[in-house]
């Protein structure tokens, strides 16, 4: 069972959008929406809420992996991270597929679409990478931890315990880690996720995983380009389309 939640904050390095490293754990949740921009990234904030766990003991050393291929985990990472990677590395080559990565993010209760799961090795192994269909174990741990900050915002503004979030929680969501997404675009993503429909939609996590990834994403590449923060920008049409198509064809 993926147990998100208990292995605390982690950012790595490598990968991402472009050069830039990894995609992070989502803003930290306030207890009031952030001020934002005409178009919804707000400010942020530092610190996480006390909801979500520190950061796990150091775990001494590197753990290394069995079979041909030794692996090698990054300091401090929790034994039972390391466990899930190796669990799903059926092969013991020291990196994983999508398959695997779809197994190891799975619970009892929940299974994450393929769909979810190709933007995730997209985004954290980046476009460079030079086996973009594989991930190894320092995205893992990285993609990991950040499904655990993933995790406490669902679970918070899941207030039904339904096991999903309605349009309303999903703005609630957004808007607690800064991005004031207006109810138009709310409407398009719940459709994206139920047959075209965009109103009595839920999503369930791994859709809203997708979906905060997507607009936390699309805003740092939008904000790239807005550097006065004005809330427009210019693009080139090649330039829009390199922007928009990795996120929507992983």
């Amino acid at each position: 069972m993926a147990d998100y939640n208990r292995y605390g904050h982690g950012y790595g390095a490598g990968g991402g959008y472009g050069n830039a490293p990894p995609p992070s754990a989502p803003p930290a949740p306030t207890s009031a929406p952030p001020p934002s921009s005409s178009y919804g990234y707000g400010a942020g904030g530092g610190g996480y809420p006390s909801a979500y766990p520190p950061p796990p003991p150091p775990h001494q050393g590197f753990g290394f992996g069995y079979g041909p291929a030794p692996v090698a985990f990054p300091p401090g990472t929790h034994p039972d991270v390391e466990r899930a990677f190796r669990a799903a590395d059926r092969d013991c080559s020291g990196a994983i597929d999508e398959h695997e990565l779809q197994g190891a993010l799975s619970t009892a209760y929940h299974r994450f679409s393929i769909r979810t799961v190709r933007l995730l090795m997209f985004l954290f192994n980046g476009p460079a990478s030079s086996a973009p269909s594989r991930m190894g174990p320092a995205q893992f741990v990285s993609l990991w931890n950040c499904l655990g900050q993933w995790r406490g915002i669902f679970d918070r503004y899941d207030r039904d315990r339904s096991g999903k979030i309605d349009s309303r929680e999903l703005t609630e969501a957004l808007r607690s880690i800064g991005y004031a997404v207006p109810p138009s675009v709310i409407e398009l993503l719940i459709a994206n996720y139920n047959n075209g429909v965009p109103s009595h939609g839920a999503l369930d996590f791994d859709n809203f995983v997708e979906c905060g990834m997507i607009v936390k994403g699309l805003t740092e590449k939008f904000k790239e380009k807005d550097t006065r923060y004005t809330g427009s920008a210019t693009l080139s049409y090649d330039g829009f389309l390199s922007m928009v198509i990795p996120f929507i064809v992983p």
